[in-house]
């Protein structure tokens, strides 16, 4: 299990790299639209359908540039999912804040389910990991646990990345394969849209973000960035490479890479779980 001071520190780097700690607990900002939209889906009671989504961003299914100059580009990137709960919260949930859910109502996936996020083209939606009928209302939390899959390409591991990473004329094949398991406890999606507004026979969506520039930060911002400063970058794992591969899996990258680096790694993937941009508390990573 993870030390508590380990998890201080992730928390402070998953407020920085994220570009601040503070992010109102309704999303994406107030409006009378939206709170009328509130005010009418808890009144008029009935049911909708809840969608349950899983997000990559555009890092997983355009590709990117890491700070130290790999060129990624994924082919797969499976992760699986349990557990996957939203919440009607009053008050609204603050992972930032040593809280408990205040649950209203709560609508959960009982499954397991492993999903692709790097599935689709480059303008691919969100994938969706479910549907299922639900009580109308505000759903503006969302918990859900990283395991291992039990089949499947992913068989045994949570997270499993693969794909091409090209720096100075060398490309590598790579597969990472990440056994740790971690369970995020998330408040409300920060983005573009509002999320998790369900009205009668309608449709609303909940949706786990994954931020993957926190591992390899992103050569597009600029070096001294809070998201390069604490990210690990592609460096590290090239230099386990053979022959132009690298395959390698939790164990072998403890018992591989320099303690620093492999700390750091640790250091990360709690923070790689989002609601859109807003924050997570991560609380189970296994070693």
């Amino acid at each position: 299990m993870i030390s508590p001071g380990l998890l201080g520190l992730m928390a402070v780097f998953n407020m920085a790299a994220c570009g601040g700690s503070n992010f109102p607990a309704n999303g994406s900002g107030t409006s009378a639209e939206t709170d009328a939209a509130e005010t009418d889906a808890a009144a008029a009671g009935g049911a909708g359908q809840l969608i349950f989504l899983a997000n990559g961003e555009d890092f997983v299914r355009q590709g990117f540039t890491t700070t130290d100059g790999w060129e990624i580009r994924f082919d797969h990137v499976y992760v699986t999912l349990a557990d996957m709960t939203a919440y009607q919260s009053d008050p609204p949930f603050d992972p930032q804040v040593d809280m408990e859910f205040n649950a209203k109502e709560s609508v959960r996936l009982d499954e397991a389910i492993t999903i692709d996020l790097a599935e689709g083209d480059e303008e691919a939606e969100p994938i969706t990991v479910a549907k299922i009928s639900a009580p109308v209302g505000r759903y503006n939390a969302l918990t859900w646990n990283m395991v291992s899959a039990q089949e499947g390409p992913s068989a045994g591991y949570s997270l499993m990345l693969q794909g091409a990473a090209a720096k100075d004329n060398q490309t590598l094949n790579f597969t990472l394969k990440l056994a740790e398991e971690l369970a995020f406890s998330c408040g409300d999606f920060i983005g573009e849209e509002r999320k998790g507004i369900l009205t009668s026979d309608d449709q609303a969506h909940m949706e786990a973000t994954f931020h993957f520039d926190h591992l390899f930060g992103d050569g597009e911002a600029p070096p001294d960035s809070e998201i390069n400063l604490g990210a690990l970058g592609f460096d590290p794992l090239a230099g386990l490479a053979q022959d132009g591969q690298l395959d390698i899996d939790s164990s072998e990258l403890k018992a591989q890479l320099p303690n620093a680096d492999y700390q750091r790694l640790m250091e990360i993937l709690p923070s790689l779980g989002h609601v859109g941009e807003g924050h997570c508390n991560e609380t189970k990573l296994t070693q």
